[in-house]
């Protein structure tokens, strides 16, 4: 089972793919996790690749195509890949999806979640993460059970830099230049293609998204 989840920022994506990933036993494979996770945590000199990458992700830019298609392959490669995988904002770019095509990296179903702006706004603010995982919590929807604390493993959870509102607005116009275009993309591809369509409402609660896509991915 091969899935790609699309979607603006704050839309659910990320807390779903957890589910899914866990459901299915496919690796999550999110393009900001993988990017937090490819620098030191405290670097005392970044070169300028890294410097460039952590000044794109706070201030709401996209990170350069060539970098991220390089970092998905890598990680596609890998063994546990083998029976699957769940791409989390990926891809982003129609280069991005066209490299899809060159490298024969087929999907089965893409899955669009449409949320609202003022949504995206109020979920990303509220959005506290569990660094090394990738794990999000909400303080409003979504609360950890001890109030700051990763349920897993008891550390601590932080928010992201690129989490304020002025990021956010700048991540959502990039999200619309650029990632909507995809989606047309895809919704062409699965005209002709083994691939499945669907777009959901991700304005609902968790457990109602996460019903509906286990209908949809049940129902092959």
């Amino acid at each position: 089972m091969r899935i790609i989840f699309l979607g603006p920022p704050g839309s659910g994506k990320g807390t779903q793919a957890h589910l899914i990933s866990n459901q299915y036993n496919i690796p999550n494979i999110s393009t900001g996790t993988m990017l937090r996770q490819s620098f030191p945590k405290n670097p005392y000199q970044p070169h300028n690749i890294q410097k460039n990458v952590i000044n794109a992700m706070h201030t709401g830019n996209l990170v350069n195509d060539d970098f991220i298609v390089q970092l998905i392959n890598r990680r596609i490669n890998k063994n546990d890949c083998c029976n699957g995988f769940l791409l989390d904002g990926f891809p982003r770019t129609i280069l991005q999806a066209e490299f899809m095509n060159k490298y024969k990296i087929f999907v089965n179903y893409i899955i669009e979640f449409v949320v609202s702006d003022s949504i995206v706004i109020n979920r990303i603010t509220g959005r506290r993460i569990h660094v090394d995982s990738g794990r999000t919590y909400h303080t409003q929807f979504n609360p950890p059970k001890i109030y700051g604390l990763d349920d897993i493993t008891g550390e601590s959870l932080t928010t992201r830099k690129d989490d304020c509102e002025q990021a956010i607005r700048k991540r959502l116009n990039n999200y619309y230049q650029y990632t909507e275009p995809v989606l047309d993309y895809y919704r062409n591809e699965s005209k002709s293609k083994k691939i499945k369509y669907f777009s959901i409402d991700g304005n609902r609660k968790i457990t109602e998204i996460y019903e509906e896509l286990i209908s949809l991915l049940t129902n092959k």
